[in-house]
């Protein structure tokens, strides 16, 4: 998973970058590679939200990645894998406990781990795809 930033010079050198997904996501750099790491630290500050928000963050969109005015930045696997599951839930207007049923876990606090960044086990994988098929973990990484 890879969001889009637009980067700006300085007029006193350096530059900074806005990410056009996720208004308000941006940094600062002396040069475009601490510009990039700076970005990546931001990025997954920004997306890392407490289990349980509400908040649903968009997509990457993927009609950007041809456009060369943007940088691509990585999303951390973790991160990405976390905010998709959110994102799903969310999107079908399931409470966690609902979710937790759907995906077959045996307590709330089990789903709510989905949603944090951690390390998911291949086997609450194999249940979050089963529960949510149109997830494509391949945006995960």
């Amino acid at each position: 998973m890879e969001y889009h930033f637009e980067i700006f010079e300085e007029e006193d050198g350096g530059f900074w970058a806005e990410s056009v997904e996720l208004k308000g996501c941006l940094s600062d750099g002396k040069t475009l590679e601490e510009l990039k790491s700076r970005l990546e630290d931001a990025l997954n500050l920004y997306l890392n939200e407490p289990p349980g928000s509400s908040q649903v963050f968009p997509l990457p969109d993927k009609k950007l990645d041809r456009d060369e005015r943007y940088i691509r930045i990585p999303v951390q696997p973790n991160i990405a894998f976390a905010l998709l599951v959110r994102h799903y839930r969310i999107s079908r207007n399931l409470t966690l406990e609902q979710a937790q049923k759907r995906i077959g876990l045996k307590n709330r606090n089990s789903y709510v781990r989905l949603e944090t960044p951690g390390n998911p086990t291949m086997e609450s994988i194999s249940l979050v795809k089963k529960a949510f098929p149109e997830i494509n973990l391949n945006d995960c990484f």
